[in-house]
């Protein structure tokens, strides 16, 4: 396959940028400032220009392997809904390959057994993989909303419309299981962030954290896009300034 492009911009420890179905620069735009003091890498997934269209579909065991080669500097990484899981996939094949993890509201239910709330938005989320703008448009909107997507009661906007297309067919996140044994076993310090408008996304972050061993970070005030919500920055750098070792 051909490889994905990354972005790399500003000096210092490299701080690897994984984005889950928004694009690289709505996810992390608003981290731009640490380029000051950090090499900020924006890894584009398959599919999101300049980095090739997947050859089948959206797919975290495809990103595993895309995100390998990447891990060879140690860098710190950093990754948003989606793609925390084929980062998780990467960081447990070559656990010493990771300076440190950063998970922002990963799409993680099974952490959360027997949770009818984190059960639902499971179901919710494969729904719209599986069938795209042909999902009844209650729930499509409901999921948009929920990740964050900018909507109104209108017809969709064109950008929205198009990341749908993209995500459809995708493999589902019901079927990711990575072996957070090998992470937690391997000593990495771990950042689990999230946003405070889900309750179910919160329980799923506060069981993954909880199952790493690491530091838990809530932020209000941006959605699903956490990295946009007041304090985020400034919360972490200075894990980040904790991880240089």
């Amino acid at each position: 396959m051909s490889e994905i492009v990354v972005v790399r911009e500003g000096s210092g420890p490299e701080v690897l940028l994984v984005h889950g179905g928004a694009g690289p620069r709505t996810t992390w735009g608003p981290v731009a400032p640490l380029a000051d003091r950090w090499t900020l890498a924006y890894v584009h997934r398959r599919g999101y220009p300049p980095s090739p269209p997947p050859q089948e579909r959206q797919d975290f065991v495809v990103d595993a392997l895309d995100l390998a080669p990447l891990l060879i500097g140690r860098p710190h990484v950093v990754a948003h809904s989606y793609g925390v899981l084929g980062t998780l996939i990467a960081a447990a094949a070559a656990p010493g390959s990771v300076r440190s993890l950063t998970l922002i509201e990963p799409p993680l239910n099974y952490l959360v057994p027997d949770d009818p709330e984190v059960a639902r938005l499971e179901r919710l989320g494969d729904t719209v993989l599986a069938h795209g703008m042909d999902t009844p448009p209650t729930q499509l909107r409901e999921f948009l909303r929920l990740a964050g997507a900018p909507i109104g009661d209108g017809p969709l906007p064109e950008d929205v419309v198009a990341g749908v297309r993209r995500a459809h067919g995708g493999r589902p996140t019901s079927e990711a299981r990575p072996q957070l044994d090998a992470i937690r076993d391997a000593g990495i310090p771990v950042l689990v962030a999230s946003g405070d408008h889900v309750a179910a996304l919160e329980r799923i972050c506060d069981a993954l954290a909880d199952t790493l061993g690491g530091e838990r970070s809530v932020h209000p005030g941006a959605g699903h896009f956490v990295a946009a919500a007041p304090g985020f920055t400034e919360r972490l750098e200075t894990f980040l300034c904790k991880s240089v070792t």
